[in-house]
């Protein structure tokens, strides 16, 4: 071989191999990796920011990289573009996904909403292409309009390489990106946010059920997702309402599903235990009321959300045991939910009423219209036992808030 040839052989070698060396490696592969751990509070109405830790360290949005597919599909039905009730071809691209997933196959066909539902509840992986193709036409060009979208959120970081969040060593983001996301789907699409609520959905005769298991146990909180592959470890976007007020707390790069749960749990606590601020208070959120004559199914569940203050049961017997031994009314109410009908709220009070039992002595129940709803009220309690009435009823994992009376 002539001497230049075998130069230029040689210096395209000495290339090929630095170009390896330097390409960016799946997290999983480099030794020693541990997942980033991240966390950030941020206040949903202001964008303030209220903790952060490693906030803007790069890494695996895992399976909140579906929140964008939802958001992406989220504004295509208020374009008209999509219809809930359309049907969408499964391609084989699609059904080749690996689980999380609702195991559909080529050829058959999925309506937008129950692609929605598959989303928020099983994570379905193959749902995502599914409805990543209907609006990209493949997922490597959706993938690049969830990107563009990003930043144009202000999610500056952020990179998707799919619609799922399935393990690619180019996709990235960061806690606070999450957070700017979860913000933007609260506050520009409220007529879908009901969706992130659900815990289960039907299909084909079946039950499939949540990962987010925070949410039925954690009072106020309604949506919003869970993610984890092994580099990123276990991720949880989620937010909360009590006292009208909102707050969304991110955490990346949890070791286990509970010590995430815990972790989101006790940055919401914290959030919700600061004073909002006397020169711009928090605005009231309105109770959520999904009615049967609703467009959704989502919309046609009959949960309602209610917001609910943190609070420590008391422990004190003159804070519990003396309220019940001489119930001698009082200045404070407690509310229970609010509901479409007069009829469904006075049942919730007084079911809330033998629930209590002692506690609720000399209470009464009372229902509000308020904006053409019921609200489902128990009056005539002292502070200290509404303080108790509503904490016996978060610990049952039951809706409920003290209200003074004025």
């Amino acid at each position: 071989m002539p001497l230049l040839a075998r130069a230029s052989t040689l210096l395209l070698l000495s290339l090929t191999v630095l170009a390896v060396l330097l390409a960016p490696l799946p997290a999983s592969a480099k030794k020693g990796w541990t997942p980033v751990a991240a966390e950030i509070l941020m206040d949903a109405d202001s964008g303030k920011v209220l903790r952060a830790r490693n906030a803007d360290r790069l890494t695996y949005p895992a399976s909140l990289t579906k929140m964008m597919t939802l958001m992406l599909t989220f504004e295509a039905l208020d374009r008209g573009t999509l219809r809930l009730n359309q049907r969408l071809v499964v391609s084989r691209h699609a059904a080749s996904m690996p689980p999380s997933r609702l195991w559909l196959a080529p050829g058959s066909t999925i309506t937008v909403e129950q692609a929605i539902l598959a989303l928020v509840t099983r994570s379905a992986n193959d749902v995502a292409v599914v409805l990543g193709e209907a609006l990209g036409g493949s997922e490597t060009a959706f993938a690049k309009k969830m990107t563009a979208r990003a930043h144009r959120l202000g999610m500056r970081h952020t990179v998707f390489r799919n619609a799922s969040g399935l393990p690619d060593r180019l996709q990235r983001t960061t806690a606070r990106d999450m957070a700017t996301l979860s913000r933007a789907l609260i506050r520009r699409h409220g007529k879908h946010y009901a969706y992130f609520k659900r815990r289960s959905f039907d299909w084909q005769g079946d039950t499939v059920y949540g990962h987010n298991r925070l949410m039925a146990r954690y009072p106020g909180m309604d949506g919003i997702k869970t993610g984890y592959i092994a580099a990123s470890g276990f991720n949880l976007a989620a937010s909360a309402v009590r006292d009208g007020r909102r707050l969304i707390a991110v955490v990346m790069g949890g070791h286990s599903a509970d010590a995430r749960d815990t972790q989101v749990a006790d940055l919401l606590d914290a959030g919700f235990k600061r004073p909002t601020s006397p020169s711009k208070p928090a605005p009231v959120q309105p109770d959520l009321v999904i009615t049967k004559n609703s467009a959704s199914t989502a919309e046609r569940s009959t949960a309602v959300s209610v917001a609910v203050p943190s609070m420590k049961p008391a422990t004190t017997k003159s804070a519990t045991t003396k309220s019940i031994a001489k119930p001698d009314g009082g200045s404070w109410s407690i509310q229970v939910g609010a509901f479409a009908s007069h009829a469904a709220a006075m049942r919730s009070a007084r079911d809330t009423a033998k629930r209590l039992g002692p506690l609720a002595a000399g209470a009464s129940p009372a229902i509000v219209r308020s904006g053409g709803l019921y609200k489902a009220r128990l009056t005539g309690f002292p502070a200290a036992t509404a303080d108790a009435a509503c904490s016996a009823l978060k610990t049952a994992g039951r809706g409920c808030f003290p209200l003074q009376s004025r």
